[in-house]
């Protein structure tokens, strides 16, 4: 009898052990055994294994994104620059190359003969070109402008206290966010936009302030990446604001080093089409005074002869 006891006993608490063996951080993620451990597909038989106690680093995430994009699996559904060098992700997701570490390979090529060079949120920071390109180091982001736009609400919005509630949502969801590096929270109640702005120290090197924009974008944009399922509300009196789009700006520290003959079809047609006004601004200004001066020396041979 006490034979059948322990081992009823023994059989339930290992099934307490499997039920509780997740990951909160990363809902794609695969957990079994005693002690718990996560893996996450990132390539066909790929498993990466993970830290379930922090935010997965951005470069894993992606490549877990391409792959499942790829066999067909579920990955989603249907304020301007804070100083000149921001810049945003233009080129979406890849299937990038990561450090043992999980941070991006300064050099990306996507499985191809063209290859650029990324900051350390993998976004590309310089022309393209072959595989003969040289990136010689992984430059920081130290800085993101987070704009955001909340959806309608039945009570104003207090902006007094948006920042403070801002900055406690963004530490609770992410990984207990330090919430001294939210420096600077403007609201605008007409278009409800509110741009976030979070930097911190050059040369620090704990913070990734790319994962968290990672999983906040994921939140707004599409579904979480948290086991969850919440998104990112903050509270403002007894009001949660539910966010509708989300658009990051991106500070290095270094500036990027993009070129004009990278430039987009409608930007080059706007340069366009601005060189020629002035071209024939500047002819008709010629001819016009051209034409001044015909009528002045008309005008004085006419008085000579009278």
């Amino acid at each position: 009898m006490k034979m059948w006891i322990a081992l009823l006993l023994a059989a339930f608490a290992a099934s307490a052990s499997a039920q509780s063996c997740s990951c909160d951080t990363m809902k794609w993620a695969t957990c079994d055994g005693n002690p718990c451990q996560c893996t996450l597909l990132i390539g066909s038989n790929n498993k990466q294994a993970l830290d379930c106690n922090k935010l997965i680093p951005k470069c894993y995430l992606m490549k877990a994104e391409m792959y499942r994009k790829l066999k067909g699996l579920d990955t989603r559904t249907i304020g301007g620059k804070p100083m000149e060098t921001a810049f945003v992700d233009n080129d979406g997701i890849y299937d990038p190359e990561c450090e043992n570490n999980g941070k991006f390979k300064a050099k990306q090529c996507n499985n191809t003969e063209e290859c650029w060079c990324v900051n350390s949120a993998g976004v590309r920071r310089t022309d393209k070109g072959d595989k003969s390109l040289k990136c010689e180091k992984l430059v920081e982001t130290y800085f993101v402008r987070l704009q955001l736009t909340h959806k309608p609400v039945t009570t104003p919005v207090d902006a007094k206290n948006l920042k403070a509630a801002i900055a406690d949502a963004i530490h609770k969801r992410y990984d207990n966010f330090n919430k001294d590096m939210v420096k600077n929270v403007e609201y605008d109640a007409d278009s409800r936009m509110i741009v976030v702005d979070v930097e911190k120290p050059k040369g620090e090197r704990k913070t990734d302030l790319t994962n968290m924009a990672y999983y906040m974008e994921k939140d707004v944009k599409v579904l979480p990446l948290f086991k969850d399922q919440e998104k990112f509300q903050p509270t403002i009196g007894n009001q949660k604001l539910e966010m509708d789009s989300i658009l990051v700006y991106y500070v290095d520290e270094e500036a990027p080093t993009f070129t004009m003959k990278n430039l987009s079809g409608g930007i080059i047609a706007v340069i366009v089409v601005v060189v020629l006004a002035v071209v024939a601004g500047l002819l008709v200004l010629f001819f016009a005074r051209k034409r001044s001066q015909r009528y002045n020396k008309a005008q004085q041979r006419e008085m000579e002869a009278m």
